[in-house]
């Protein structure tokens, strides 16, 4: 299947929809994409832009009553398959010079490798940076990982550059995580949504004593997200896998309306349980029209907020997970002048933003009405330009033409760090994120 862009399409929409009823791993979501039609040839021939030696080893195998791929990432060094008992951890990430947390992906789904050697996260990003992937394709394995580096910094209290991972459970991440976003790119996907993902409970063995599933790094990337118990007791939900899952959904859904193409399997290690330990995937395609989506709309009268402290409010807000945010002049009783404050909210994020709004104003109530939403189809990404990587949201029209957007706050830093005028500044990086999509 030839190249195509992620939004450029103009006869109906591309989806993938993720059916995570048994968790998702980064093997299991490459070997489904696989199993979807996903090249191996190609697949190959883009990897080779990665300086990371490896053997891809690519089988079919039975996972209950189900046929499946299973994608398995070889190093050099490493010390090859090995065996995991239930519950087991994921590969461990390195912060500071010490063992922690899970971020390593072949995990319980898959045999992974272990080395003492090392990969500074600023040196991953230097990897992806330096490769020969395509424009695209390198700016969504880097937002995944650093998604992925986010979460172990929140998670052991350190800073991005202090994350550090095992030298081959890196390997394992950087083809999984690559592979993801060359599959992407190569099958034309320009929307995926996924059901709620399945997490396992149970406890694995860390370098600092047993810690409870899921993996803290994993619990972390699926904050936000809506899951469901999966009834096993082992790791179902690898970090990588949250960092996919946290990065490329654009919705959490039932499967939506479209007509199927294909359906892909991929597998992760033989488990009982109550369902094959797989991920499903289906591509299809949808009309092209505007997307539907429900949001949460919050919202509250002031009339004795001193307004200095709006744009405090308005961070606190947005930090919590906010869409929108805006206000209103508004009369109130007593001919008071007063505003309106306005959130809008995806609908699990609808009581945290309630809390804010009584913890950060003087409201002393909060209106909130559940609203359908049409919204164009849009992504983000993160672009390397000659002031650094900047956020570029790229969005597509119903008659499929591409507009982009530069992140205005990126974009005004880049000004100030390189001392030139903003105009120019955004001129350049439209230029570039418009290249993109040739």
């Amino acid at each position: 299947m030839s190249r195509r862009s992620s939004i450029d399409s103009k006869a109906g929409q591309r989806v993938l929809h993720l059916d995570a009823f048994s968790g998702i791993a980064g093997n299991m979501f490459a070997a489904a994409l696989l199993d979807l039609g996903l090249k191996r040839k190609d697949l190959t021939e883009d990897l080779a832009g990665l300086d990371v030696p490896h053997r891809l080893r690519v089988s079919r195998v039975q996972r209950g009553d189900l046929t499946a791929r299973y994608f398995r990432v070889e190093v050099p060094g490493g010390s090859g398959p090995r065996k995991r008992s239930r519950g087991a951890s994921p590969a461990r990430a390195q912060t500071k010079g010490a063992l922690r947390g899970g971020t390593g992906d072949h995990g319980p789904h898959g045999p992974h490798a272990h080395s003492s050697r090392t990969r500074a996260y600023p040196d991953i990003v230097r990897l992806f940076e330096r490769s020969r992937l395509r424009p695209a394709v390198r700016s969504r394995a880097l937002a995944i990982f650093e998604a992925l580096g986010h979460a172990e910094a929140r998670v052991h209290g350190v800073s991005l550059d202090e994350v550090h991972f095992h030298e081959v459970g890196a390997a394992d991440a950087i083809v999984d995580v690559a592979t993801a976003a060359i599959g992407l790119d190569r099958l034309g996907i320009q929307r995926v949504t996924s059901s709620p993902v399945a997490l396992g409970h149970g406890t694995f063995e860390s370098a600092h004593g047993r810690l409870p599933l899921p993996a803290p790094a994993t619990l972390e990337l699926l904050r936000g997200q809506p899951t469901v118990p999966a009834q096993v007791e082992w790791e179902t939900v690898t970090p990588t896998g949250a960092a996919i899952l946290r990065t490329i959904v654009d919705e959490y859904t039932a499967l939506p309306a479209m007509t199927i193409e294909g359906i892909g399997i991929g597998a992760g290690n033989d488990r009982p349980g109550p369902m094959p330990n797989v991920l499903r995937v289906i591509l299809g395609t949808s009309a092209g029209a505007p997307r539907h989506d429900r949001i949460s709309v919050l919202e509250t009268n002031l009339d004795d907020l001193v307004p200095e402290h709006f744009d405090h409010l308005m961070e606190r807000l947005f930090e919590q997970g906010a869409l929108d945010v805006s206000l209103q002049n508004i009369q109130m009783k007593k001919n008071r002048p007063g505003f309106l404050v306005r959130v809008m909210a995806r609908p699990s994020d609808r009581d945290a933003l309630a809390r804010v709004l009584f913890a950060e104003s003087t409201a002393i109530g909060v209106r909130i009405q559940e609203q359908e939403r049409l919204v164009l189809d849009r992504e983000i990404r993160r672009i390397q330009t000659p002031y650094g990587r900047v956020r570029v949201k790229f969005i597509r029209s119903l008659d499929g033409v591409v507009e982009v957007a530069p992140e205005y706050d990126d974009c005004k830093r880049a000004a100030r760090r390189a001392k030139e005028p903003l105009p120019q500044v955004l001129r350049a990086i439209e230029s570039l994120a418009r290249s993109e999509t040739d």
